[in-house]
């Protein structure tokens, strides 16, 4: 199971080598160029050459800058084909899973929810698709992703953030859909839309918990202890966090 603490933990190493392969060999490139015009450039052509440079210093420290988060980035999105995707789907929680369960219904506002376990798939998919999507735990999430997203711009570019959630995207989607698919087999379950809401869940409590991870670059932020860390969470128990309704938090 991936923990926070251990990717937090790792910010400050080796860097270059466990950043997002496009964004490293982008620096490079632009390291090289830099490097081809100052060996090309000498005698007259040396005045014009200095007042263009600081262009690519400046874009080579922005560049640089990015590497500590897009690191963190990258680790996390690596790890994210060995988590258990929908393993454990209507089975009875575990102490930890209830627990993390807890938690996020308490961080998120909601402490008088019930945890209700679905137990099948059909009440699953009814659960899901009748999910109201401006209820008042909708609209704490979205404030919260938009508070993580804010965090995560002071750290990284929009550019940067981009990257990092394109490679989460790509990382996750395929053993999410294979899990998903395997799921389905032994559930007998051939509701596509259902299974198309469970995989979007997963992408964007990954990308959710990803910002967390950005957040915590701030000292005083714990993620681990943040309700969008804790839904994360419960994906990697193998489990499908369908949504608070009323006053009883599904969990499949």
């Amino acid at each position: 199971m991936i923990t926070l603490t251990k990717l937090i933990g790792q910010t400050g190493v080796n860097l270059r080598a466990n950043v997002y392969d496009g964004f490293y060999v982008r620096l490079t490139l632009l390291r090289e160029k830099t490097k081809m015009h100052d060996d090309n450039y000498d005698g007259e052509d040396a005045g014009e050459h200095s007042k263009s440079a600081p262009i690519d210093d400046i874009t080579l420290e922005e560049l640089e800058r990015e590497l500590p988060g897009l690191s963190i980035l990258s680790r996390f999105a690596r790890n994210l084909e060995n988590i258990p995707w929908f393993a454990n789907l209507g089975e009875p929680l575990t102490p930890g899973a209830r627990a993390i369960a807890q938690h996020y219904v308490d961080a998120l506002g909601f402490p008088d929810a019930d945890i209700a376990i679905l137990v099948d798939w059909e009440d699953a998919a009814d659960a899901a698709e009748s999910q109201d999507w401006h209820s008042p735990a909708w609209e704490s999430e979205e404030l919260l992703r938009a508070d993580l997203t804010g965090r995560a711009l002071e750290v990284l570019s929009e550019e940067a953030l981009k990257i990092g959630m394109t490679l989460i995207g790509e990382k996750i989607t395929p053993p999410a859909k294979e899990a998903m698919e395997q799921a389905s087999f032994i559930w007998d379950m051939e509701d596509e839309a259902s299974q198309r809401l469970a995989i979007g869940a997963a992408v964007q409590a990954a990308n959710n918990a990803a910002l967390a991870l950005i957040a915590a670059n701030d000292p005083e932020f714990e993620s681990e202890a943040h309700p969008l860390a804790a839904k994360f969470q419960l994906f990697e128990f193998g489990r499908w966090p369908v949504g608070i309704m009323g006053r009883s938090f599904n969990l499949f």
